[in-house]
């Protein structure tokens, strides 16, 4: 007898329609997927700092392009 809550209201997963519990998994397969792509954001915003990093290492000696 699992519950969740919506709401502030309680609601057992027992007595769900058919139609509230595959509503139900998707909303928890929505929150899943949300939290891997924010993970993945994370990933991906590392990598950028890092070869920002690596870049500007690379520039350091180089000629800053004159303005037009």
């Amino acid at each position: 007898m699992a519950k969740v809550k919506i709401d502030d209201r309680e609601y057992d997963t027992d007595t769900m329609s058919a139609e509230a519990k595959s509503r139900l998994e998707m909303l928890v397969a929505t929150e899943n997927r949300l939290r891997e792509l924010q993970r993945e954001i994370a990933i991906m915003q590392t990598a950028r700092n890092a070869y920002v990093g690596a870049l500007k290492e690379a520039l350091a000696g180089a000629a800053p392009a004159k303005a037009a």
